[in-house]
């Protein structure tokens, strides 16, 4: 689908008609910091690792891996390729330094080639889809040789549109910030003190250069987030254009973003021949 250009009126708070991004719900930080200790000890694990990219996202979790479990049991692998801009290897390099946190950078440059010289890859999405694999490859082959778990950085506005690569950057063990929109990620992480020099960055998965997100998804996350949080609320999408005066096509497209990606956060489906079954109603 082509970009949908949002002009800034229409990406400006919706307080009148009351639908707008949601703020955080109270103890935010809590439920979460609480959340990491439960998993991570009923896992079992000697602690975390987590991709760290030079965005807010991977900062918001590490900060919170760490808080939760202590800086000591959290682990980030900083996997630059020889096209990734500078400026993030630096900025994840800076920032895991001051949070305290064991560190290590892993060029995949040599496993990203490889890949693309036998598949043919020459597609940028589908070397974006590549690096994204190869990532959560190195995630899991730490994880298993460390006895830690992966922690996931996507947030509730990415999953929701489907806006990541399945059994890449959406591959991990828990999610801890699955549930909070882009909008709430920011809020958050200045709570809990993430430098500007990270919450202040433009958004991008850094797939490629130039890449940003709010580029790839047509607008920014403000306006989209207004949209999901009224698909969130069962409004339709005229009654979320009526109630934000944000275009009819803009909110269609987000709601056919959503639907188009629900095999994304699944298990792969199966045809029910027992009396639980797997992903369906197999409840633990």
């Amino acid at each position: 689908m082509g970009k949908v250009n949002i002009t800034p009126l229409q990406s400006l708070s919706m307080n009148e008609s009351g639908l707008d991004v949601p703020g955080l719900p109270p103890m935010t930080d809590r439920v979460i910091l609480d959340f990491i200790r439960r998993k991570v000890d009923e896992a079992g694990a000697k602690g975390v690792v987590l991709g760290l990219s030079g965005g807010v996202d991977s900062a918001l979790v590490a900060k919170l891996c760490a808080m939760a479990l202590g800086k000591e049991r959290v682990k980030a692998l900083i996997m630059p390729t020889a096209d990734s801009d500078p400026t993030d290897r630096e900025l994840a390099v800076r920032f895991a330094g001051e949070v305290g946190m064991e560190y290590e950078v892993l060029d995949i440059t040599p496993a990203v080639d490889a890949l693309k010289s036998m598949l043919g890859a020459a597609d940028k999405k589908a070397v974006g889809n590549i690096k994204a694999r190869v990532r959560m490859i190195a995630l899991y082959h730490m994880a298993a040789g460390e006895n830690r778990v992966v922690m996931g950085t996507g947030n509730k506005s990415e999953l929701l549109t489907g806006y990541f690569t399945k059994f890449g950057d959406g591959g991990s063990d828990f999610a801890p910030i699955g549930d909070l929109y882009k909008t709430q990620v920011w809020e958050l992480s200045r709570q809990v003190g993430v430098p500007d020099y990270i919450v202040s960055r433009k958004p991008s998965a850094g797939l490629w250069e130039g890449q940003t997100d709010e580029d790839e998804l047509g607008m920014d996350y403000k306006t989209l987030d207004t949209v999901l949080h009224g698909i969130e609320l069962l409004k339709t999408c005229d009654e979320i254009s009526e109630e934000t005066g944000i275009p009819p096509e803009v909110v269609r497209r987000v709601d056919r973003m959503v639907k188009k990606s629900v095999h994304k956060r699944k298990t792969p489906l199966i045809p029910k021949v027992g009396l639980r079954t797997v992903g369906l109603d197999w409840r633990e």
